[in-house]
């Protein structure tokens, strides 16, 4: 698919997401796409290290707000859920290059991510309160465990976007570069993880997550359930109809 470009050299699997025209906003078809990466890259033994970047301007808008509402409810074994699941779970390191944006699952996912390379103008927003929904990605266990819980707070409950200084500060991402740097920086960073013994990598990685894997995915599912009991609420309807009629939402009968 073109939205999503693969690309497999030197032991590292790089997924590109390729929708720039619509701001890498993510579909039900590149959620799969990218679920069926993860497992052939989690399976093979000759890939040691995952990359996803985006472009120079943009890593991703979160979800395509059409196709999101055109999807069918969402189930655990729906794209999306695939896709937490396989990222969540990659034995692997994944390296990420963020630049501009990213905006809802395109910040949560990232903190399943090893090496995170951000462009200065990159921007961080978890924004679910605001379309009356819960996070994703166990971020709400995950945020506060690397944030504290104050700045979890801002970014959750009110929704407001961080820059690449605040990001870096907190433990998000790794280092700061020029957006026409980033791409290059993770790939290289790739290259250097997947010239190292595969075992060791996969113990290391194991070793460091432990304390959180059951909590991970025990969260992912809460927030599941929530996140769909939600969507279907007055809050979330009018968020989304307010969205697509380009106005301010008002909350005040929700």
């Amino acid at each position: 698919m073109t939205d999503l470009l693969i690309d497999t050299s030197a032991g590292v699997m790089t997924i590109t997401l390729n929708r720039v025209s619509k701001k890498n906003a993510f579909t039900q078809a590149m959620y799969a796409a990218m679920a069926d990466a993860l497992q052939q890259a989690q399976a093979d033994a000759q890939f040691r290290a995952l990359v996803f970047q985006g472009h120079e301007t943009i890593f991703s808008a979160g979800n395509d707000i059409g196709d999101f509402l055109h999807a069918q409810a969402a189930t655990q074994d729906s794209p999306v859920f695939r896709f937490l699941r396989a990222v969540s779970t990659f034995s692997k390191p994944i390296v990420a290059a963020v630049c501009g944006p990213a905006v809802g699952i395109g910040t949560t996912m990232l903190f399943h991510c090893d090496l995170v390379y951000a462009g200065d103008n990159a921007a961080f927003s978890m924004p679910f309160v605001n379309l009356g929904l819960c996070p994703e990605a166990a971020s709400s266990y995950l945020a506060p465990q690397l944030m504290g819980y104050g700045r979890a707070a801002e970014a959750l409950l009110l929704g407001e976007p961080f820059l690449a200084e605040s990001a870096l500060e907190m433990g998000l991402i790794s280092r700061i570069v020029p957006p026409s740097e980033a791409n290059a920086l993770a790939q290289r960073q790739a290259r250097k993880l997947a010239a190292k013994p595969l075992s060791a990598l996969i113990e290391t990685k194991r070793l460091m997550k432990k304390g959180q894997a059951s909590m991970v995915a025990e969260r992912m599912v809460e927030e599941g359930a929530s996140f769909g009991r939600l969507l279907r609420e007055p809050a979330a309807r009018e968020a989304f109809t307010a969205f697509m009629e380009k106005r301010k939402p008002n909350f005040s009968k929700t």
